[in-house]
This record gives C-alpha cells, structure tokens and sequence, in this order.
C-alpha cells in the first residue's frame, strides 16, 4: 500500500509539472500566478488532511477528483508521503523551502483518471482550512461602485478580477475571498500595511474592506505594463537589462523592509516593466497572505527570490528541476545550483557572481553569501558601471560619406595610368606633366616682350583702380540717399542699432502633476521622464474608459518657473493627438495654485502632437497650468496623455 501511495504522489507531482507549460497570462499585468512547483505540491500532499474515498475497496474510482494533496483514508500506509515530499522540497533551494505551502490559485486539483476539472467540482466540497470564497460573475458590482469584468485567476480560496472603477472611470484589480476564512483577517491586514507604504516603486494598494460575506482588496492596475516572464520568453537579458531589472528590484524589495514588510512570493509574475522603463513590483504582502505563507525568514526568502530572477535573466533557465514561466529548469539530480557561467557562456560575470552568492550554497571562488536585500543593494551598487547597449530599432540613419573637395586645378588635364582589368590603380605618384619643348631663344624679341607686358599692366591696373572709385562713390550716394528719405518720412521705422529679439528659453524649476480631483498626483515617479531627453521617456496619466470630453474634468501638468517671468510661448511634445490648454494663475502671490479655480480662462488652446501656444502679448506669472482636455486612445483600449517635452520662452 505504500507503494501505491508513493505512487500516486508521483502522478500529482508529474501531472502538476505537465500543465506548466500551458501556463499563460491573461493580461500582462502580473495577475495570473505560477502554478505549483513539484516541492510546492509535495509539500501540500504533507499538510492536507485525508477524506473518505467513495469506493467501496477503499479505491478511489475512475471519475473521482481530489484537491491536491488529499490521500485516501483507510491507506495504513499514507504517512509514506511526507518523508518524499521532504526530500523533494530538499532539492530546491529557492524560497519555497523555508516558506509554507502554496495553495496556487491556477491549478488547485488533480483528476485521477482522464477527466480535468477545477477544484469546484472536486467530490467532499472545499478543504477544511478556509470557506470557498463567494461565487461572483462578470458584470457583478463590488459595493456598488467595482464592475467586475474578467476573472484572472480563481481557487477554492480567492478570486483575482479585472475590474472598473466607475466613479473614477479607470480598470482596477479586486482580489475576492469570504469574511469566514482563516486568512481574511491576515489579508486585511497585508492589504493596509502594503497601501500605507506609499512608494510609487510598487503597485498600490486603493482600498480593502470586508463588507457582509465579502473581503476585497483593489489594487492598482497597469495595462501598459509587462511581467518578467513575458520580457524573457524570447531568451535572456542583455546585461544593462538585467542590471536595471535586479538593481530596481532590490532597492525596492530592500526599502519595503526597513519599514517593516516583505513579500514572501516575488515571482517573475509580480515583476512589472513599464513602457518607461521602470520596474514595479505587484503583491507586497498581499500575495503571500491570500496563500496563507507565514513570514519566517521573510529577508532570505525575498532575497533568494530576487536571485533565482537574476539568475533566470542571466541564463534563461530556472535554476530548480521544475520548468516554470515558461522557461526551462536544470537537470534532475544536481547537488546544488549550478552558477550562472556553467548554465550559459559569455553572462556579465559580476552580475553572475551575485546570483551565485544568493543561490549557491556555499558560493563559488570563496565568495560570501548575501541573505538580505540591504546587503544585495550595497554589492550591487559596487559593481562597475555596465554600459547600455546601441539601440537597434532607433540606429541613426547613416550620413552621406564626406570626401575631401578635389584640389584645384589649372585647368590642365592630367593624364593617369589606365587601371588594369580586375585590379586597383597603382599606388603610385601623379605622373607630372611633360616637360615643355624649350623655344628657341632671342634676346631682343623676349626684352621687346617684357616692355609691352609691363605696359599692359599698369594700364589695367589703373583702369581697375578707377572703376573701384567711381563704384564706391556711387553706393555712398545712394546710401544717404536711402538714410535721408528714412528719417524724414513719417511712415518710415527707425532702424535698431541691436539686432532683433529673439525668443529666450527659460529654466523650468519644477514639473508637478495637477489633479484636483481629490485622488492624488498621477505617476509622479514619471515625471523626470519629461525633458530627459529619452526618446521613450514620458509622464503620463491614468487611463480613462471615456476621454476627458465626455466624463467631464481634465487634468494635467503644473509648470513652476521658479520666479516670476515674462513668457511669450510654451511648446509641448504629446504622444498621440492630444488636445490641451494653457493658463496661468489669476493670483499673483508665491504659493502654487491648488484647484483648477485659481486658474484663469485658457490664454490658447491647441490640438495636436507638436503643440505650440503662441501668446498674443507676453504674460508674466511663475506659475503655468498645462490642461488635458481631450487624450488619445492607448492600444488597451484606454484613454491616456503623455507629454516628453515642455519648453517655455519668454
């Protein structure tokens, strides 16, 4: 019975790892989750209480379903499974081994037979740790405000949600689960700890409440965003890439716990690259306890996270037996990970080094291992600089080649060796011109010559000298002329002694994101992006369902010169067509204008890309107000300003 018992764990775990390919994401926005890995699922079989099979012989029949995990009652021999799910999780040296077991939310059951079914239809109802989280479909209105739109992922336990916020009009993340679980309480916890930790590095948490039977967490959601997994399906990271990935990760993952939370589940799902550039993390906290991970070891076990990232970069294979997120695992059997430069020749070997100081027990070339994330950012920050590869999309179009301009010649043909078929013209010196024949000499004819040369020269000479004068005597008549006729005619313009104004650029002392709405700045992380002179960067708003004309508000961006300035025009680079105005504050005083009120009525208007606002007279104020009215339609569907450039001339 043992054996059979063994076996059966042997089919969860390969059944488990036969679905991980098909994993994919629904949206990339870090929503859907990893399924189980092999030590994951052994570790479930370990913990989960047995039920009572249906068939009579104790068997479980051909059509029967069980949660991952649950044995049949009535095996003597079923304690046989723990001692193989220790030796499983033993071989993986991730996090996973030091945290709880992860009840995923995209496979929770395991059909013994043919057919495939979700944990729902699985025979003796949910397990007895939690109750089912309550059924909602889409369409469904969360405390009449969420629109449920599209389930992302769904277990026994919870349910994750795209949804709409229709009092502010933008798409949110809901995770679901009922006020009766035992995790409620730690994930109402987890969700306010993460939203009051306010670092626009992670995706903020907007709100979570348990209303009736219901626990819900909103989250931000960013349609333009994609997960590491999506970034490395084609292959590996260039090490600038990488570089940028690990040291925005770490820094971020680091701050979270000198403040005193972690995340306990950073996966390449969670890691989210934005069109910018920039790296945002998904799930602070709130993963891990909607899965009911405890937070023993919370620095190693985010620390290890953050390296098996790296070293998937580095080498696109994840470093544990189990392929996941589309990538595949090492070989079966190894006593430890490998380091990156045996995986995959020619990885940044700095880089290198730091995964194998975090996942490598013990590190190659006696190097110190690093078991926190503030230890992972100080070493990353020593590292030499790696430089950013060319672009290859945006290569600068070659420019004609330049050749010397041919020497001037006097009017002589010179003649050059013919170049021989197939060959290069001999490298040899210009061949000089023939000798002259030498003319027969005659003394009195040449001194006669000479006399009638000199004659001729001072004779044009002087013919050239003359003509210079009377020219320049002329002009100067006609110039006072003109000077005269200019100053004694009334409909004639004074002529300027200085040459003509020209517009003079002025220094921008701050950008700030003006939102008078009441839901805070948008993206104010974004906002050096503007003038940085990155061809991608750019500051952008939320996306709306609805463009600004039909919603009612606008929003924008408030322009602090630093003083008070005469300013003349305002040109803005959109992305997209996009229509704004520009005003100026009616107040004269210092401080910065707070509601759209304090503004007076537009000074100009423009609809474009490339907008340019011409001033009739110049204005003189500190502040500018550069409103969005109307904003173009992203590729999601949504409707989203961006702005790269601001100049103001005065």
């Amino acid at each position: 019975m043992a054996d059979r018992t063994k076996d059966r764990t042997k089919a969860v775990v390969d059944r488990a790892a036969a679905r991980t390919p098909a994993e994919s994401p629904n949206e990339a926005t870090g929503e859907i989750t990893a399924p189980l890995s092999a030590a994951e699922i052994a570790a479930e079989l370990a913990d989960r209480p047995a039920v009572e099979p249906a068939g009579a012989d104790g068997e479980l029949t051909a059509t029967q379903v069980l949660p991952v995990g649950l044995t049949p009652a009535g095996s003597a021999q079923a304690e046989d499974a723990p001692g193989s799910a220790t030796q499983e999780s033993a071989e993986e040296p991730a996090a996973a081994t030091d945290a709880a077991p992860d009840t995923d939310d995209t496979d929770d059951t395991v059909v013994v037979a043919e057919a495939d079914l979700d944990s729902g239809d699985a025979t003796g109802g949910a397990p007895d740790d939690h109750f089912p989280v309550p059924p909602r479909h889409s369409g469904d209105k969360i405390a009449d405000r969420y629109r449920l739109e599209e389930c992302i992922s769904q277990s026994t336990a919870f349910s994750s949600w795209r949804a709409v916020d229709e009092k502010l009009r933008r798409a949110v993340g809901v995770h679901l689960l009922a006020a009766g679980s035992k995790r409620a309480e730690g994930v109402l916890d987890a969700a306010r700890s993460a939203a009051l930790l306010g670092d626009p590095r992670f995706v903020q948490v907007l709100d979570a409440v348990q209303e009736g039977e219901l626990v819900y967490v909103i989250r931000e959601w960013l349609p333009d965003a994609t997960d590491l997994a999506t970034l490395l399906a084609p292959g590996p990271m260039e090490p600038y890439d990488a570089y940028q990935m690990v040291r925005q990760v770490t820094d971020a993952i680091a701050a979270a716990h000198q403040s005193g939370r972690s995340h306990l589940r950073l996966t390449p799902r969670c890691v989210l690259r934005t069109d910018t550039g920039q790296y945002r993390i998904n799930g602070v906290a709130v993963d891990a306890a909607l899965r009911g991970l405890p937070d023993r070891q919370a620095e190693l076990t985010d620390t290890r996270a953050i390296g098996t990232l790296l070293y998937a970069a580095l080498t696109h294979h994840w470093p544990h037996p189990e392929n996941r997120y589309d990538l595949p695992g090492l070989p079966e059997g190894l006593a430890q990970v490998p380091p990156p430069e045996q995986v995959r020749s020619g990885v940044h070997q700095g880089l290198a080094d730091l995964a194998a100081r975090v996942l490598c027990e013990p590190p190659p070339h006696a190097l110190t291992p690093i078991t926190s994330p503030a230890a992972l950012a100080k070493e990353i920050a020593l590292l030499p600089k790696i430089r950013q590869p060319a672009p290859e999309q945006s290569a600068p179009k070659r420019a004609a080649p330049r050749y010397p301009a041919p020497a001037r010649s006097d009017n002589r043909t010179q003649v050059l060796r013919a170049v021989p078929p197939g060959g290069q013209r001999p490298m040899h010196a210009p061949v000089p011109p023939p000798a002259p024949v030498a003319p027969v000499r005659h003394p009195g004819r040449r001194r006669a010559k000479r006399v009638l040369q000199g004659a001729v020269s001072v004779v044009l000479l002087a013919a050239i000298g003359y003509g210079s004068w009377e020219l320049a005597g002329r002009l100067g008549a006609t110039t006072t002329t003109e000077k005269q006729a200019l100053g004694t005619s009334g409909a004639g313009v004074q002529p300027s002694t200085s040459p003509s104004a020209k517009p003079t650029a002025l220094s921008i002392a701050q950008i700030q994101s003006f939102n008078p709405s009441g839901t805070g700045p948008m993206h104010p992380e974004l906002l050096s992006q503007i003038n940085s002179g990155n061809p991608n960067g750019a500051w952008q708003t939320q996306g709306y369902f609805s463009d600004l004309t039909t919603i009612g508000h606008g929003t924008g961006l408030l322009v602090d010169l630093g003083t008070a300035k005469s300013i003349s025009s305002v040109e803005v680079q959109f992305i997209g067509t996009t229509s704004a105005e520009l005003r100026v504050p009616t107040a004269t005083g210092g401080a910065a204008p707070a509601t759209l009120d304090d503004f007076g009525q537009p000074l100009a208007k423009t609809t474009g890309t490339d907008s340019q606002f011409q001033l009739g007279s110049p204005v003189t104020s500190r502040y500018l107000l550069i409103w969005l009215t109307s904003l173009p339609k992203d590729r999601d569907g949504s409707y989203r300003g961006q702005v790269s450039e601001i100049k103001v001339s005065g």
